[in-house]
């Protein structure tokens, strides 16, 4: 079983523009000892929009709620929506919007520029608006690969049964898991990444006991959204950023009919235990994110992330005058 190392979730919210009221619950800039970049690698950031009710907008059409254009480099931006819609724009000429369960997932690479918005449909009638927004680092050898986005709908992603290890048939149905990529049991998700990442959305909805398996190679996360939970025997609540301790960085040996020896990596398991007090009860809504680390030193300001301080200032120097992402 991966031990829970820290139960994270006193972090003050904030407005990015006027449309995301976010909790930033992962920053590599952070210097926090117990908590830092070398303990979330690959994952540099993660904002959290905690469910935010917007007033219906007069001014949708002309003055969308949201972030105008600003660019981005060396890294891949994951939005998922999960209340509202959000409607994104790129320098590549893409146009796309995203609606509940559905994700974008958009590679920086060398360099692009966008914008994100409230869609013109929930700027005009308002109502709930919830979502998250994560950094993946770029290993070296593709910080200037070519941008690229991927989007999918959440009936694009594939969706496993999550049963109940109390029953003794283990037959029954306690919740879900949608993979949005990496891999369960033999199971591929939706997304390509550069280097092995898991983002799995999670649900439980009737009592039981759900048990995960994580490479042991990764850095591991969980966020409880909604609903509260015993994650590994630990009551945890909703807002709570879950840091698991450090990979145990061991695979498995295996021998094959030639008498060689295989590596092959194991796994660590993650206990859930949910409990439903009444037919009142919140189903839990949880998002696990997990990576292995790509171990390279990052420079980083702002919205660029790269290798080296004079890649960086490089960057800056490309912005300046007019050569970013070429």
């Amino acid at each position: 079983m991966r031990a829970i190392k820290h139960v994270h979730g006193d972090k003050a919210p904030y407005w990015v523009g006027d449309g995301f009221f976010v909790r930033t619950l992962i920053n590599y800039v952070d210097e926090n000892p117990d908590f830092n970049y070398s303990h979330t690698d690959p994952f540099l950031l993660f904002d959290y929009g905690e469910p935010t009710i917007f007033e219906p907008n007069p001014e949708y059409q002309s003055q969308p709620h949201g972030i105008g254009k600003h660019p981005h480099k060396g890294f891949d931006i994951v939005t998922i929506a999960y209340a509202g819609e959000i409607t994104h724009g790129d320098s590549m000429g893409g146009r796309h919007d995203i609606s509940p369960g559905d994700v974008q997932w958009m590679t920086a690479g060398r360099g692009i520029t966008h914008e994100e918005f409230h869609s013109e449909a929930f700027g005009q009638r308002g109502g709930v608006f919830s979502m998250v927004q994560m950094w993946v680092n770029l290993p070296s050898t593709h910080k200037l690969t070519d941008p690229k986005y991927q989007t999918f709908k959440r009936t694009d992603m594939p969706v496993v049964t999550l049963l109940d290890d109390n029953a003794t048939d283990h037959q029954t149905p306690i919740g879900k898991a949608v993979i949005i990529t990496g891999e369960w049991h033999g199971i591929t998700g939706a997304v390509s990444t550069f280097t092995p990442v898991n983002v799995w959305d999670i649900e439980l909805h009737t009592s039981g006991k759900a048990t995960l398996h994580v490479p042991n190679l990764h850095n591991t996360l969980l966020l409880v959204q909604e609903g509260e939970l015993l994650v590994n025997g630990t009551a945890v609540n909703a807002g709570s950023l879950i840091q698991f301790e450090a990979p145990s960085d061991q695979n498995v040996q295996t021998q094959n009919e030639q008498n060689t020896y295989t590596s092959i990596p194991s796994t660590d398991t993650i206990e859930l235990r949910y409990q439903t007090s009444d037919e009142s009860s919140v189903p839990v809504k949880l998002l696990l994110f997990s990576g292995e680390p790509i171990g390279e030193p990052v420079a980083g300001h702002g919205p660029f992330v790269m290798n080296t301080q004079e890649e960086l200032r490089q960057t800056f120097r490309d912005y300046q005058t007019g050569n970013f992402g070429k």
